[in-house]
């Protein structure tokens, strides 16, 4: 079942390079308070670095305190002893079910999804937010992990965001998503001063109910990390 006809929904994925902007300076406010900008109702962060004596179960944005209006999901991909980094899912609606998808390739960084079904207005969406990794064949991998994932869901409403490193026209990877999913607009969203490469991406299912994707390019989105964000908005058929 969709979410009643005119109800709106905004998405976003931003990779937040551990809250380190292009000034070098560690600053989570600053990172909150881009993420506040996107007004978004689901936004899947990657490079989110939090300390490591925080629950994995933790029901809010860690570091993130000005951000208690969403509910959080954390997916560490790399423990280290001070602090874990990984995929962070942030939701204003309740998360109902979340699995954590080990994405990993054998002698590559380890990468992983966070898979949530998401309840808006009494209707299940179904979100796999991502982070893949830089070498197109470990990608290629990771995009077929995450389509066998996708077949095995009875839900009609899903959106696929993350980023995808996915940078080579003549070797995307992305491609096999696209076929499943559609071919949305790719904004470019990195280097965040002077974005050239779209390799943040956001897929909705179905394709027809995507109204718009952008990257957001405030000053402070500018600053705060090397990718900016990139925000949809859909709406049900």
């Amino acid at each position: 079942m969709l979410p009643a006809k005119g109800r709106t929904l905004r998405l976003a994925t931003y990779n937040v390079h551990s809250c380190i902007g292009v000034d070098g300076r560690h600053d989570p406010r600053r990172t909150a308070a881009v993420i506040a900008e996107l007004d978004a109702d689901v936004v899947a962060l990657q490079e989110f670095s939090c300390p490591a004596d925080v629950a994995l179960e933790t029901p809010s944005p860690a570091v993130l305190e000005s951000l208690d209006g969403y509910a959080c999901a954390i997916g560490p991909t790399l423990r280290r002893e001070a602090n874990h980094f990984g995929n962070v899912l942030l939701s204003r609606h309740p998360i109902r079910e979340l699995a954590r998808l080990d994405l990993s390739v054998k002698r590559r960084e380890p990468r992983g999804a966070l898979a949530a079904t998401i309840e808006v207005g009494g209707t299940e969406i179904h979100v796999l937010a991502t982070h893949l990794g830089l070498r197109s064949g470990e990608r290629r991998s990771q995009i077929d992990r995450i389509l066998r994932h996708l077949a095995a869901l009875e839900s009609t409403f899903l959106a696929v965001l993350g980023d995808f490193n996915d940078w080579l026209p003549g070797r995307s990877v992305a491609r096999a998503l696209e076929q499943v999913l559609g071919a949305p607009p790719k904004p470019k969203s990195f280097p965040g001063r002077w974005p050239l490469l779209a390799l943040d991406r956001i897929w909705v299912r179905p394709a027809h109910a995507l109204r718009g994707v952008s990257a957001h390019q405030s000053p402070l989105a500018r600053r705060a990390s090397d990718h900016l964000p990139v925000v949809a908005d859909l709406e049900a058929p």
